[in-house]
C-alpha cells in the first residue's frame, strides 16, 4: 500500500505559517492590566469647625477621571495638597442639602476658574445632586455675578468655565462615563431630609459604596452588599453630654452609631469597612477629640471584620488582588487582600 507523504511545498507553507503566528504573538502589545479604583477621603469631619478634620468631601479616581463625592469645607485646599487641578474633576455628586457638605461647592466653583495651576477650568462644572440642585446652581450664578464680571473683563477668564451644569436627580440615578458608573440610592437621614442619598462607585470589577449622612439603614446593607470598600457615617455621643446639652440627643438620632454601624457591616460582607463623617463628642465637646479608640471598641461589639477609621487624605486603592490603605504622607500603610 502506498504511503502518502505531505509535499515539501506544504510543509515548508506549514511551516512559514507557524512562524508568522508566532512573531506576531511576540510582538502584539500586553494585555493592558486592569485599572485600580482609588478613594480619598478629603474631609472626614462634621459641621463643627475643626483643623484637623475638614468637613464632608470624597475623591473618586478611575482611569483618566476624577469625581468628588460631597463638597464640604475645605475640598479646594484637600485637592491642592494632593497636586490635583480642579479643572481636572470630571463632575461633583451631592448627598443631601446639608450645609457641611456644600459650603466648599461655591469655593470650588469660583477658585477652579481662575486661569493658574490650580484653577483654569474652560468648560462647565458638573453637578449632581438632590432634588434643589438646579435651583442652588441659579442662585449661585446670581450672589457671584459681579465676580463673573470683573474676572471676565479683567482676567479674560472664559465665561464656558463658570458655568454649572446642574441636574437634579433622584434614588436609582445612575451615571455613566469611560467605565465608569455611579448609582444613588436613597438613605435615611431624618424624615424631613429628603431627598438623602448614599453612591455605589463601581469601575472595572471593583466597587466601593458611600453611605452618606444616615440613620441605621439596610438599605445601605444591600447597596454595599459583598463591597471592597464600605465608608458609612458614624456618631458616637455621651450620654454626660446630651444631658448637658440636649440639642445632641437629636444630633444622635440622625446618625448611626458604632453598634449599629457594625450591624450593617455584618450584613454587607464588605473586603473593608471604614469610618468617616465622624461625630464624637463627650462632655467639654473636644472638638478634635480622638476618635479611633472609642469608635473601634465599640463596632467590634457587633462586628467582627475589619474596619479603619479615616482620617484627611487616606487613600484606599483598590486594585485586582488588595486593597492597599496608605496616609497622605506614608505614615501609615497596610494591604488587605481581596
Amino acid at each position: 500500500m502506498p504511503t502518502h507523504r505531505p509535499s515539501l511545498f506544504l510543509a515548508a507553507r506549514k511551516a512559514a505559517i507557524s512562524a508568522l503566528a508566532v512573531l506576531a504573538l511576540a510582538s502584539a502589545p500586553p494585555l493592558a492590566a486592569a485599572e485600580p479604583l482609588s478613594i480619598t477621603l478629603l474631609g472626614t469631619g462634621s459641621p463643627a469647625p475643626n483643623a484637623t478634620r475638614f468637613s464632608q468631601s470624597i475623591l473618586v479616581e478611575a482611569g483618566s477621571d476624577k469625581y468628588l463625592i460631597d463638597l464640604g469645607r475645605g475640598v479646594t485646599i484637600r485637592l491642592s495638597q494632593l497636586g490635583i487641578p480642579m479643572r481636572k474633576i470630571t463632575a461633583s455628586f451631592i448627598t443631601h442639602s446639608h450645609s457641611d457638605h456644600l459650603n466648599g461647592l461655591a469655593d470650588f466653583w469660583m477658585t477652579g476658574w481662575i486661569g493658574t495651576g490650580y484653577g483654569g477650568r474652560t468648560t462647565p462644572m458638573v453637578l449632581y445632586g438632590p432634588r434643589g440642585t438646579e435651583a442652588m446652581a441659579k442662585h449661585l450664578e446670581m450672589a457671584f455675578a459681579e465676580n463673573t464680571r470683573i474676572r471676565h473683563a479683567d482676567e479674560k477668564e472664559p465665561l464656558s468655565g463658570i458655568e454649572i451644569d446642574a441636574h437634579d436627580i433622584a434614588g436609582g440615578f445612575s451615571y455613566e462615563h469611560n467605565g465608569v458608573k455611579i448609582t444613588a440610592f436613597d438613605s435615611h437621614h431624618g424624615d424631613l431630609i429628603k431627598p438623602n442619598f448614599g453612591y455605589v462607585i463601581e469601575y472595572d470589577g471593583k466597587k466601593a459604596v458611600i453611605s452618606g449622612d444616615t440613620t441605621y439603614d439596610e438599605k445601605v446593607a444591600r447597596a454595599g452588599k459583598d463591597a471592597d470598600l464600605l465608608l458609612h457615617e458614624v456618631a458616637y455621643i455621651s450620654e454626660e453630654l446630651i444631658k448637658e446639652q440636649p440639642v445632641y440627643k437629636a444630633v444622635a438620632e440622625h446618625h448611626t452609631s458604632p453598634e449599629e454601624a457594625g450591624r450593617i457591616f455584618d450584613q454587607a460582607k464588605p473586603k473593608l469597612a471604614a469610618f468617616t463623617h465622624l461625630v464624637v463628642r463627650l462632655a467639654g465637646e473636644q472638638l478634635d477629640l480622638p476618635a479611633s479608640n472609642v469608635l473601634l471598641e465599640n463596632v467590634g461589639k457587633t462586628y467582627a471584620g475589619p474596619v479603619v477609621v479615616g482620617e484627611d487624605l487616606m487613600r484606599f486603592v483598590i486594585d485586582d488582588d488588595a486593597i492597599v490603605v496608605n496616609g497622605y504622607k506614608g505614615q501609615y500603610g497596610f494591604r488587605i487582600k481581596r
